[in-house]
């Protein structure tokens, strides 16, 4: 039959190959969409029909790079999420997880010391390995802190799948991860992002957590704030002990709710309480919720901490060190973390769920971790 003869069928089917062809970037680059394995592997050797020798020093799986985390920056580093920016004193906009180019950081330490005493920015956050960003394993903890698991294969597919999954981000859920390393006895936790490509985190877009995320970073670290024994950071810091995974009670949601910062301590309300440099669990969030927490909200990991890392010891959401957010930054010439509030004298955002957080008269909260 000739093209002539195929007529209005022959431009229905072809225009269903478009359709379908067009499609396929909708399935998701990391559930094997067209094209998606040779960006991260090659085949026998060789890529485009060339040999590529040498191969990247032994990794298993063909891959492109040396490690795992390599691949992943070569989409995800300054674009797809931006988690690696290219000036830690510039980051990109954020997106919940926080900026792998903080643990680049030459110093963290903002305390009254700080020039003395340097905090590398190796304690910002998560150690990924990916040489080809200057990213080492953690020189600190060859396991990580509360758990087993071996700092020196920590990568991107450490948390992530891979290969694609219907968790949120990809997190890996129940079972053995990266082969045999562990075994995750808690599944991905229940939350919905905001898009990679869209705007930056705000009070009104943001991640949605809703429940089960303490339970998933204990797969690696333990209920690690339980009974905290070993301080974080070189200097230390006095020994912190805090809920996770438990329900803000009527107390601590009130005064959340009521909060709106030093300058204004009781403005606040249920309605836009939310805060999205402090959030917390809640099975009916939404990510362009603004209500304060009600009965049924919880404490986690990441009410206080980002998940890749942040310009503050710790993955600290705001740096732990300092009374004033006004100083972060000032004298370890780090990247300052904006303050949700606009008054200079704004204390540390503990005082989001703890009354009686007013910084003393040199500026030094009582939340303030210091030695």
């Amino acid at each position: 039959m000739s093209l002539q003869e195929s007529g209005p069928r022959f431009l229905v089917l072809l225009g269903l190959v478009v359709v379908v062809s067009a499609a396929q970037p909708v399935f998701g680059f990391h559930s094997g969409g067209v094209g998606s394995c040779k960006a991260c592997h090659v085949m026998h050797e060789s890529r485009d029909g060339l040999t590529v020798a040498p191969l990247p020093s032994g990794q298993p799986g063909l891959l492109l790079e040396e490690t795992p985390s390599d691949v992943c920056l070569r989409c995800h580093a300054t674009e797809n999420g931006e988690v690696f920016a290219v000036n830690p004193l510039m980051p990109a906009l954020e997106k919940g997880g926080g900026n792998f180019i903080f643990l680049l950081e030459v110093n963290l330490n903002d305390a009254p010391d700080g020039a003395s005493n340097l905090i590398p920015g190796e304690t910002a956050g998560h150690n990924v390995v990916a040489p080809a960003y200057g990213l080492a394993s953690d020189g600190r903890h060859s396991l990580s802190p509360g758990g087993s698991f071996p700092a020196a294969d920590l990568g991107c597919t450490s948390c992530h799948d891979p290969h694609g999954n219907t968790n949120f981000r990809h997190l890996n859920g129940l079972g053995p991860v990266q082969g045999d390393l562990i075994a995750f006895s808690s599944p991905a936790p229940q939350a919905e992002g905001i898009a990679l490509a869209g705007a930056a985190e705000s009070n009104g877009l943001h991640t949605a957590y809703r429940s089960g995320m303490s339970e998933w970073c204990g797969n690696c670290h333990g209920r690690y704030h339980d009974d905290f024994q070993t301080p974080d950071v070189p200097g230390g810091g006095t020994p912190l002990e805090h809920p996770s995974d438990e329900p803000l009670d009527s107390e601590i949601r009130s005064h959340y709710n009521s909060y709106n910062g030093d300058d204004d301590p009781s403005g606040g309300s249920l309605a836009t309480g939310y805060l999205s440099a402090v959030p917390f669990e809640d099975a009916v969030s939404t990510p362009t919720s603004t209500t304060g927490p009600d009965a049924g909200s919880r404490v986690m990991c990441l009410t206080c901490h980002r998940a890749h890392a942040s310009s503050a010891p710790a993955a600290g959401r705001w740096d732990f060190r300092v009374g004033l957010l006004s100083q972060d930054g000032l004298v370890s010439g780090s990247f300052p973390i904006p303050s949700p509030f606009p008054g200079p004298d704004q204390g540390t955002l503990c005082a989001k769920c703890h009354a009686g957080g007013a910084p003393d008269a040199a500026g030094v909260s009582p939340f303030t971790n210091r030695p």
